[in-house]
């Protein structure tokens, strides 16, 4: 699936600003770790435009969210370790990550709320004027933004990242589509 016809497919199925622009956001960190890793940078932003597919549909039951995303794309003919990589970014079915990709997608999905909530709290309120040092300091702050799952981000680890490392990568990632976030 070509890129623009992924981008309809995911406004298509997502109406809330916000949510596309998740998707967006998660879309630039995976591109950017696949160019780290030397991984296929299409597919990989693929799985992270289309992670949240099935979101709006399975809001009032979180826990059927990414299985039913998961197999819609697999019946869409979209490629098996992208499918099982949006099936897998749900922490709450608590399925392997087996893959590179599997593992991006889990730990970049909170880290993009946490890096937004970072922006959005200061002064400049943008990604420009962020760092990994002002990005960190927030992680350690448990208050600040609650949703940003903080074992999740952590779980970086198991893509042998180190928080930091990890951390300016994405902040990188979404600095490079800043004006399509407007951050």
């Amino acid at each position: 699936m070509k890129r623009e016809e992924a981008l309809n497919l995911m406004k298509e199925n997502i109406k809330q600003k916000n949510l596309q622009k998740h998707c967006l956001a998660v879309e630039a960190v995976m591109g950017r770790l696949a160019e780290y890793f030397d991984q296929d940078k299409e597919k990989w932003k693929l799985a992270g435009l289309l992670h949240d597919i099935d979101y709006e549909e399975t809001a009032d039951e979180p826990e059927k969210h990414s299985l039913i995303g998961a197999d819609m794309l697999g019946e869409m003919g979209i490629e098996d370790d992208i499918v099982e990589a949006v099936r897998a970014h749900n922490g709450m079915h608590e399925l392997p990550r087996n893959t590179l990709m599997a593992k991006a997608l889990y730990a970049s999905d909170p880290l993009t709320g946490l890096i937004v909530a970072s922006a959005l709290i200061h002064p400049d309120k943008k990604l420009s004027a962020l760092d990994t040092e002002f990005i960190m300091n927030r992680y350690g702050e448990n208050s600040f933004a609650k949703g940003a799952d903080r074992d999740v981000i952590a779980s970086c680890k198991e893509m042998d990242l180190e928080l930091e490392e990890f951390i300016e990568l994405s902040l990188e990632g979404m600095q490079n589509i800043s004006d399509e976030l407007g951050l």
